[in-house]
């Protein structure tokens, strides 16, 4: 099995990129899926597909060539399959404020629901391998973090809120429905809810293996798109996710001698100098910029060739493992790479079983091995680009 997460800011390429990287891992024989992730689904636009503007095919796969199928999540056939007591549940409370029943219907959609639903998608075709290969066309940078936080963030409610507000809802409810018309879930509810975390149980693995899963970030050679791209390699490596390529977009060509364009090539060719420097030792796979829009089959199998020439999609590029426990001597160390950051840019907690790392505006609750969890010391400090953190007096594990 081999997934590759494509991620980056918005309209640097990662659809186009996406796409061609589907078609190459096609033309070698491999049962290939490109799957989008964005909200705002692009894909079938991309392949030129003769469709109309909001048909996505009810979310299910669409084969646009042998071996290969693309896929736009239809969340409203998702809520269908996936989330019925659960949007029964919110659609009520809603309607109980006074909103109309086909208002409450589309307001009970949360944020999270589409990205969980993905969740169950990928973690169902790894079970299942429907596939050998998932190419995953993410959201803008911001939206691709949070779409990789949630198994954490689920496990996290699962473990520590999960049970205690099962029974707090068992007690109250009978109190509650005396003064108020506002449904407290029950039981059928909190059953939904367990039912759907064990359907995406492990997909944090699977995500998190480097032997199945990449990222490529795709940059475009401009100082704003090369900082969000140093921002995103730090976010999936503090999630675990291994980068193993840089793919850099819509780069001049040398053969363009306009005077016009001579100041743009100069910057360029500084910022592709500053993309080397800035992520070395990872590859940096530069694409010229095409003379028209990358549009339709031809095209897009014309930029595949560009980006990866005669190496497969497939391969691992760089395999450097960004995050790793290991024990010297009695003493345990996470390390954890963090490019990019400054120490007081970092802060780090425990919380019982719970180490919390904080990176700017982004945190991550690491659950700790029960033996490491039950460390009476503890110290952090940097080495190189890797927060390393020493659990001293841990138990060793039966």
């Amino acid at each position: 099995m081999r997934i590759i997460f494509f991620a980056g800011k918005g309209g640097v390429g990662k659809t186009s990129a996406s796409a061609a990287t589907g078609i190459r891992s096609a033309a070698e024989g491999k049962r290939t899926l490109v799957l989008s992730l964005d909200t705002a689904h692009s894909l079938s636009d991309i392949f030129d597909l003769p469709r109309k503007l909001m048909d996505q095919n009810k979310g299910e796969p669409v084969s646009v060539a042998e071996n290969l199928w693309i896929q736009e999540l239809d969340i409203q056939e998702e809520l269908k399959k996936d989330w019925g007591e659960i949007h029964a549940y919110i659609s009520k409370v809603i309607t109980a404020t006074g909103v109309e029943e086909v208002m409450a219907e589309e307001l009970a959609i949360l944020p999270g629901m589409e990205e969980l639903s993905l969740l169950l998608k990928i973690n169902r075709y790894v079970t299942e391998k429907t596939y050998e290969v998932i190419v995953l066309d993410s959201a803008p940078t911001g939206e691709a973090v949070r779409f990789i936080s949630i198994p954490t963030a689920l496990e996290w409610y699962m473990k520590k809120f999960f049970n205690l507000e099962r029974t707090l809802m068992r007690v109250a409810r009978p109190v509650v429905q005396r003064v108020t018309n506002v449904p407290l879930p029950d039981d059928h509810y909190f059953a939904a809810i367990k039912a759907l975390f064990e359907r995406i149980r492990g997909v944090d693995r699977v995500l998190s293996d480097p032997d199945i899963t990449t990222v490529r970030l795709v940059a475009n050679p401009e100082k704003i798109v090369l900082a969000e791209t140093q921002r995103a390699f730090m976010y999936f490596t503090l999630y675990r996710m291994h980068v193993d390529a840089v793919v850099m977009n819509r780069v001049l060509p040398q053969n363009v001698t306009d005077d016009y364009f001579s100041g743009w090539k100069r910057n360029q060719a500084a910022y592709v100098r500053k993309a080397r420097d800035y992520f070395a030792p990872l590859p940096i796979l530069s694409v010229d910029l095409f003379p028209g829009e990358v549009l339709g089959f031809e095209k897009l199998a014309d930029l595949g060739n560009r980006i990866y020439g005669e190496r497969s999609p497939l391969e691992r590029f760089h395999d450097e493992r960004a995050y790793e426990l290991s024990k010297k001597d009695g003493v345990y160390r996470l390390a954890v790479k963090l490019p990019f950051v400054e120490k007081s840019d970092v802060t780090v907690s425990r919380a019982k079983e719970e180490l919390v790392i904080r990176v700017g505006s982004v945190k991550r609750h690491v659950l700790l091995p029960m033996h490491v969890a039950a460390a009476r010391a503890v110290k952090a400090k940097f080495e190189g680009e890797y927060l390393c953190v020493y659990f001293e007096g841990a138990k060793d594990a039966k």
